[in-house]
């Protein structure tokens, strides 16, 4: 997937920039550091968990994994979305093993029984007037409820964290959107909150979180594995970029019309936009697990659930205008664009993640000056992690 950040050319007087280390091999098949990910990234940042309108109605649930955690997100009888870890009580089995579903009344434990409503409260367990807690007194159903994790809507997802004093939303989330669009209500004009699905393809790729973000941060690769991408971009072809100024957006071609498979047009251009933002795409980044791609009549949305080390879910929504689905328009020809993007970057993924284990790889490769911002994300990692640098 095409981000890229490249640097300027630099002036003749001026020395060449040297190359850059990466971080070494181990990082991309090591268990202990992707238990180490696990704790300081995606359970204690901001994690973009569902779709807020695939949980339309009251008892509508998905459990997703969160680092190590299984987390239940759950639409209650109020209409509110929530979510909690996705384990009883009483003797800590799993409530719910399925992955989604709709619940006709409540939660009930199949071990014990002990049933909680939607909000999270202890509602009911076999002989409760007779259960007392450590004090002696009545069981508190609240106290004895699920255990809640924190819950933001924004764009149209629901965002969970679990550290128990989360981050703040403003900074980490809405802030890496605004850092790269330079403006606050840039992303507002796509009202990406008010489309509505049109494609949705999962990804089961087998390769490190961080080579798919990699990936997708840098354009060097695009004139190599992209030939469909740089017809309609063609500024990729170079290798330049769309994240290296703030603000900027790749051009389409002077002969292109949409961003389609094949360059002819797409639908109307999202009314909220502004002209800058027509006939642009721009690529956002948000850490850990977040890709958001903007063009002028869709939004492409990429979700990744680290699995393992060497496993990464990827979930992809293509979302349109509420006239264009209701419609019934054919959305392929733009699916496909970024679909087959999305499969040439991954087997280029999934061709490196065997080689992290070679010796020839053990302490890095290097990077190129255009790829100076995978050295700063390696940076943030390194910040993160627990376990010793590099």
């Amino acid at each position: 997937m095409s981000a890229p950040d490249v640097q300027a050319p630099a002036p003749a007087s001026t020395p060449a920039p040297a190359l850059i280390p990466t971080l070494g091999g181990r990082y991309y098949t090591d268990a202990d550091i992707f238990t180490d990910e696990q704790e300081n990234l995606f359970e204690a940042m901001w994690f973009c968990a569902v779709r807020a309108a695939d949980l339309a109605d009251p008892g509508a649930f998905r459990k997703i994994t969160v680092g190590r955690e299984s987390v239940l997100l759950v639409r209650g009888r109020d209409g509110e979305l929530r979510a909690f870890l996705n384990i009883c009580r009483h003797r800590g089995a799993m409530l719910c093993t399925e992955d989604e579903g709709q619940i006709r009344r409540n939660l009930q434990c199949p071990y014990h029984a002990w049933t909680y409503g939607l909000d999270g409260k202890l509602v009911a367990a076999p002989n409760m007037a007779a259960l007392r807690d450590e004090t002696g007194a009545d069981i508190d159903r609240v106290r004895y409820g699920l255990v809640p994790v924190a819950l933001r809507e924004w764009l149209g997802y629901a965002w969970v964290c679990l550290a128990d004093e989360p981050p703040s939303f403003e900074d980490e989330v809405v802030g890496a959107v605004t850092e790269r669009l330079g403006d606050p209500a840039a992303i507002d004009r796509y009202q990406i909150g008010t489309l509505e699905l049109g494609r949705r393809i999962v990804y089961d790729v087998a390769a490190n979180w961080k080579l798919i973000i990699e990936n997708f941060m840098e354009c060097y690769h695009c004139a190599t594995i992209h030939p469909e991408l740089t017809e309609v971009l063609p500024e990729f072809a170079d290798g330049l970029a769309a994240q290296y100024f703030v603000g900027h957006g790749a051009a389409f071609g002077d002969d292109v019309e949409g961003f389609t498979i094949d360059g002819t047009g797409g639908f109307e251009s999202l009314s909220g936009i502004s002209p800058d933002q027509d006939r642009k795409y721009y690529a956002i980044t948000i850490r850990p697990q977040v890709f958001v791609n903007l063009v002028p009549d869709h939004v492409i949305f990429h979700r990744m659930y680290p699995v393992s080390a060497d496993r990464t879910i990827v979930e992809c929504d293509w979302l349109y205008s509420p006239e264009v689905t209701a419609s019934g328009r054919d959305v392929s020809r733009s699916v496909e664009l970024f679909h087959r993007v999305n499969q040439q970057d991954f087997d280029a993924c999934e061709r490196t993640q065997p080689t992290m284990a070679s010796k020839a790889y053990r302490n890095g490769g290097v990077l190129v000056p255009a790829e100076h911002h995978i050295g700063e994300f390696h940076e943030w990692l390194l910040e993160r992690l627990s376990g010793d640098p590099r």
